[in-house]
């Protein structure tokens, strides 16, 4: 026997797309459409319209105005046709169209599901104009969701569109966010910065991202010679609308390497006043390091470690025996990392392997930490994460001590690990 056609199937065929025994026409946007009140009457929008005193509570004809430029035929033809069936198939490359229908009609329902389409589908290439449209409708989490993604992605999806899209707004946000996902160290935030801030002042530049960092070195350089040499870029006109964004590098981390250091005084973006107040800053904290017996942090300083704390990260492309530090000068303390066998050990090396900076001999050093782990799928969408949380690990010489046994769900390769560390008593480095 031949199925019936389901009533909802038949009231959206005969009702909608046939406009059968129509009792009101809707003219927008140069097309019109033949409806019936009673099913008009889900939408917040003409159910005011409708049982109040206005004058197209008794019209047969409603002209509507679209303020909204984002909302277009086929939008106003998906939200229309949404009241008469149970089930709206949306495609994420017209959702913030419907979105933006759907909130101008009071739509709840068709509203709730465009943020879960939008949730569902953030990638590199979404990502900005979901946030963008989730602040103009309202949709909080949609923005959480766009905010989480970026702070987990954008060191490892970086793209000439991702980057000219990213507002400087958006990019503080991130740059300032302890929860970024820092590839390998504070060094690589500086250069995509760089990277950003040249593409944001030349959006017209259009070659591949593996030429940015050379176009942006040769664009800078040209500013430099233009200024002389006495201002930093950021100090200049054209510089300074992004000096938000870049007085949220936690510079301490990048000076502390001489290769890195070399680099941000040669491209003369930072105010020199910057790189002395921080140069002085870590100065003084090596010498309570290595003569005022500072053993590091003692207890959970929260607000010292997200706004202070050294961002570095690392991934493992497969699983195996890996073995690494992190650059930087770690005021005496040389931390080795190693995964092997589904553990993540930290070791103090004094003795035992040779390292390229000075190794303090103090019988305990403490640090305070955290660790995440983390594996994403192709377009950014994390499958599982797992965090320690922040603690404080004393280590004596040589000592090394496992600080997370990885459950068979995080092994996922490519698998992501991310540190926050302090190495210095955050109340004495107030101090100075």
């Amino acid at each position: 026997r031949k199925k019936l056609k389901s009533t909802s199937k038949y009231i959206y065929q005969t009702l909608f797309l046939n406009g059968e025994n129509s009792d009101i026409k809707i003219c927008a946007l140069g097309e019109e459409w033949n409806l019936h009140k009673i099913y008009l009457c889900q939408s917040g929008y003409f159910s005011s319209m409708f049982s109040g005193s206005w004058k197209e509570s008794s019209m047969n004809v409603i002209e509507l105005e679209i303020p909204d430029q984002n909302i277009d035929v086929e939008a106003l033809q998906v939200a229309f046709g949404s009241l008469y069936r149970d089930d709206v198939l949306i495609n994420p490359s017209r959702v913030v169209a419907l979105l933006a229908a759907a909130c101008m009609l009071q739509l709840d329902g068709l509203i709730q599901q465009c943020g879960e389409t939008m949730k569902e589908t953030i990638t590199a290439q979404t990502v900005c104009g979901y946030y963008n449209s989730a602040g103009t409708y309202g949709l909080d989490s949609v923005k959480k969701k766009c905010l989480e993604w970026l702070l987990n992605n954008l060191m490892t999806h970086q793209s000439v569109g991702l980057f000219k899209e990213l507002s400087i707004n958006l990019m503080k946000q991130l740059i300032s966010s302890s929860n970024l996902f820092v590839l390998q160290v504070e060094m690589d935030v500086y250069t995509a910065l760089k990277k950003w801030m040249f593409l944001q002042l030349v959006p017209s530049w259009n070659g591949s991202f593996k030429q940015v960092l050379t176009e942006a070195d040769a664009w800078f350089a040209e500013r430099r010679r233009e200024f002389g040499g006495d201002v930093a870029f950021l100090e200049s006109a054209q510089g300074s609308a992004f000096v938000p964004v870049f007085a949220h590098l936690r510079l301490q981390y990048i000076i502390s390497d001489l290769a890195s250091a070399r680099i941000v005084e040669r491209d003369a973006l930072l105010p020199s006043d910057w790189l002395s107040s921080v140069y002085k800053q870590q100065w003084f904290a090596m010498l309570r390091a290595e003569q005022d017996n500072d053993t590091g942090p003692q207890e959970i300083n929260k607000e010292e470690l997200e706004g202070n704390s050294m961002r570095c990260g690392r991934k493992l492309a497969k699983d195996g025996d890996y073995c690494w530090r992190w650059t930087g000068f770690n005021f005496g303390l040389d931390l080795l990392v190693t995964y092997t066998n589904r553990y993540i050990i930290f070791k103090r090396n004094t003795l035992n392997q040779p390292c390229s900076g000075s190794v303090s001999l103090q019988p305990r050093r403490s640090i305070a930490f955290r660790l995440r782990l983390a594996s994403f799928d192709c377009s950014g969408k994390m499958i599982c994460s797992r965090t320690t949380g922040y603690q404080i690990l004393t280590l004596e010489k040589d000592q090394e001590q496992i600080v997370m046994n990885l459950d068979s769900r995080l092994l996922t390769f490519p698998l992501y690990i991310c540190c926050n560390f302090l190495y210095t008593s955050p109340e004495k480095r107030a101090d100075s």
